[in-house]
């Protein structure tokens, strides 16, 4: 049953100077932002996206990725210098910019403007042993969180996540294929550009990790999943997916990678999804069949599979869009406009 906002929203939304439902997918966020901030009037306020980086013990072996693992370090870099495509939208578009170093498989210099939430050096090799222990998927879940707090501190209500770590489709896709229970034949995809020899190795290389790890056998909790396949930015991200819900932000969900985070957040806590905007439809093979798991209807269809966070830095100001239609938009009555018998 509606709440009492809720019908005052939807009032508010309906009787706007156009026919009912013509901002169509606008209508629904407007409604969707009024209730995660419980106003008729919503703003959003000094959007940011995290994007969270690490390196993943597999990319070194060159089995599942086209790209060396040291790219991971470089691009980190490249972020930090403002030359990444993640910076570009974010400068355009108004949105603040934070790097999280969750495991990258170097040292920062102390005086770039990274996030320290380092793990360790990447993640073990997933193919012979765990990728990590129970308690450091506990400590990168942990400061996940502390992160999302800190950023609410600065009265941020509207964030989004990316990621960067060669090789970490692959641990998106294991872990789609263990929560979904689907043949990984339908999770596994190009990642960053694998050719068709690349791409069959890749996915004969998963296949031989999830019997390794038993992922279609076993029923483990998705600490233990962490634990066997998956990346200090994945766990990272699942924690910060958390506490935006917990602090009742508005969080905008990026593509293949950070939909799995997702997938990982909401087996923790069913209470997610309303926070949750869905950025884009990524090209990435899977993400469609998780968007569709999620009853997620995504905000754009650009053929995108670049990660980073930039469909989210697409997204928002689309998201802003629909909260200022809402606040400035004239009603029937205030515009002296009539509406329909």
């Amino acid at each position: 049953m509606a709440t009492a906002l809720q019908q005052q929203l939807q009032h508010k939304i309906d009787h706007k100077t156009k026919p009912l439902g013509a901002l169509g997918m606008l209508e629904t966020i407007a409604l969707q932002a009024g209730l995660i901030q419980n106003t008729l009037s919503p703003k959003i306020i000094n959007p940011h996206i995290v994007v969270f980086a690490a390196d993943h013990g597999v990319a070194a072996t060159g089995l599942v990725n086209p790209y060396p693992q040291a790219v991971t370090a470089q691009m980190v870099l490249n972020f930090l210098n403002g030359g990444a495509a993640i910076n570009v939208f974010c400068k355009q578009n108004h949105i603040a910019l934070a790097v999280a170093d969750a495991g990258v498989n170097v040292v920062f210099d102390k005086t770039l403007p990274i996030i320290n939430a380092k793990i360790k050096m990447g993640t073990g090799n997933y193919v012979y042993e765990n990728a990590m222990s129970l308690e450091e998927v506990n400590r990168a879940i942990e400061k996940g969180k502390n992160i999302v707090t800190a950023i609410a501190e600065t009265g941020c209500n509207t964030i989004g996540f990316g990621e960067m770590g060669i090789g970490n489709t692959s641990s998106a896709a294991l872990i789609m294929h263990h929560l979904m229970q689907l043949p990984l034949a339908d999770c596994v995809g190009r990642g960053t550009g694998a050719n068709d020899k690349q791409l069959q190795q890749k996915k004969e290389t998963l296949e031989a990790v999830s019997n390794f790890h038993h992922l279609q056998k076993e029923a483990i909790s998705v600490y233990e999943l962490l634990s066997r396949i998956g990346g200090f930015e994945i766990a990272m991200m699942a924690g910060a997916y958390l506490q935006a819900a917990q602090q009742k932000m508005l969080i905008v969900v990026d593509g293949f990678i950070a939909t799995a985070a997702l997938l990982i957040a909401k087996a923790i806590s069913e209470e997610i999804l309303p926070f949750c905007i869905f950025a884009h439809a990524s090209d990435e093979q899977g993400h469609q069949k998780m968007l569709q798991h999620l009853n997620a209807k995504p905000l754009l269809q650009l053929g995108m599979r670049l990660g980073e966070g930039t469909g989210a830095a697409l997204a928002i100001p689309l998201i802003r869009s629909a909260v200022i239609f809402l606040n400035e938009m004239a009603s029937f009555e205030a515009a002296g406009v009539s509406n329909k018998e």
